[in-house]
């Protein structure tokens, strides 16, 4: 396929897809998806080989947000059952981090809901980074705790956090389609905050509130304009409980034709996969790592994800690794250009993700509201059928997975040990 060919050149040489070829990926028939995974799958093995980056998240403040993004279970007036809870103590959260490293993962990403930071709040944070930086030497520690004021990114970096994230979401055009309390500018605000602060930037998106291709042509191309160095993809889970409940419009082909797409246009750059991945991918999420390079390792914000053993299982059934400590995780020439920021030495990504999917996002929408996945009930695990001798039912591929939603119930915030 000319296109395919086209876009692969394109991205071996970082030039941006045209906007009519990005849209042209979305457009494709499911008869073509494997070529088209395999065309982006070049392109992310050219920068990252067959290296998966893992990243954990800490949920430091769980709900009670007076933001109202639609897609998020701690927005106000959620009805959503999750856990609430205020602020972890340093030594709580550097606990919950811990489970994560042990795991595998080199990145621990910071999360509470909110609108933004207060000035106390970002001293109880920074405290929170230096007890998990003490306790885990090579970890990189992401922030994501909303709408930044002047000043907040410099303290962060100073306490020793490499990256922050703060989604962008969806098309300036249709942002206020999903929130009112705040703009896209405010968004585009706090990104660039954290880049002139020296913090590795993250923003991404959320894939599946009703948007159209172009919608999502027009926020991957406004995030490359950003240049952060890590974009996560995620897959709006319909929590309910919240306004867009009922909006199942995600296949698994769909899912990865956005991956490709959003590969094509930000080529040298993490990839991340985020909330969702479970719900909406299902039994197709190994193909997924030919397109992204990185993942979050088990459970999200406010929902479970998949079981830690099984993302580790996957990713090496796959034919990939897990990303050690010691790689750089971004190409030479961006790690360079970032001067020692994140991304210039062990796995400078961002950490991302939210969208009802679980993730650093960006306060209220930072939670995750129900990216479970499958097996995130009953202990966690891979799609299977409740045993050998009784087959799953055969579910038609329009139906909503409401099965696969779970409220996280571990880790962060209960007594119980957390999934890594």
């Amino acid at each position: 396929m000319d296109l395919l060919n086209t876009l692969v050149d394109k991205g071996l040489r970082r030039e941006s897809p045209t906007r009519e070829e990005a849209l042209a990926v979305l457009a494709t028939s499911d008869d073509d998806l494997l070529d088209v995974v395999a065309a982006a799958g070049k392109v992310r093995r050219h920068w990252f080989g067959r290296r998966v980056k893992l990243n954990y998240l800490v949920n430091l403040k769980s709900g009670l947000c007076p933001e109202d993004c639609s897609y998020c279970s701690q927005r106000l007036g959620s009805k959503a059952e999750i856990l609430k809870y205020t602020w972890l103590k340093p030594d709580q959260a550097s606990a919950a981090a811990a489970a994560g490293v042990s795991g595998g993962a080199k990145r621990v990403c910071l999360v509470a809901s909110g609108r933004g930071p207060t000035d106390r709040d970002v001293d109880r944070v920074s405290d929170t980074i230096k007890a998990i930086k003490e306790q885990n030497g090579d970890v990189e520690v992401c922030a994501c705790l909303g709408l930044l004021s002047d000043g907040q990114a410099e303290r962060l970096r100073e306490a020793g956090a490499d990256a922050y994230n703060h989604n962008l979401n969806t098309s300036e055009a249709t942002y206020g389609d999903i929130t009112t309390t705040h703009t896209y500018a405010d968004r585009v605000d706090t990104v660039n905050k954290a880049h002139a602060a020296g913090l590795s930037a993250c923003s991404g998106l959320i894939a599946g509130m009703g948007e159209s291709d172009e919608d999502l042509v027009d926020v991957v191309f406004s995030l490359r304009e950003l240049d952060p160095d890590s974009v996560p993809v995620n897959f709006l889970i319909p929590m309910e409980g919240t306004p867009l409940a009922k909006e199942w419009h995600l296949t698994p082909q769909r899912c990865l034709r956005i991956l490709a797409m959003t590969r094509f246009v930000c080529p040298d750059v993490e990839v991340r996969i985020a909330g969702g991945r479970e719900v909406h991918l299902r039994t197709m999420q190994p193909l997924a790592l030919h397109l992204a390079n990185s993942i979050f390792l088990g459970d999200y914000l406010t929902s479970e994800g998949q079981a830690g053993h099984a993302d580790l299982e996957m990713i090496a059934d796959a034919g990939f690794e897990v990303e050690g400590a010691g790689e750089v995780t971004l190409p030479e020439h961006r790690a360079s250009a970032r001067g020692g920021g994140c991304g210039s030495h062990a796995g400078a990504d961002g950490c991302g993700s939210h969208a009802d999917g679980g993730g650093c996002g960006s306060h209220a929408d930072a939670d995750g509201a129900g990216a479970g996945g499958c097996g995130s009930h009953a202990g966690g695990g891979v799609c299977a059928p409740a045993s050998a001798s009784t087959p799953a039912p055969v579910r038609p591929a329009e139906e909503p997975r409401t099965d696969l939603v779970a409220v996280r119930r571990r880790g962060a915030g209960t007594d119980l040990a957390p999934n890594a």
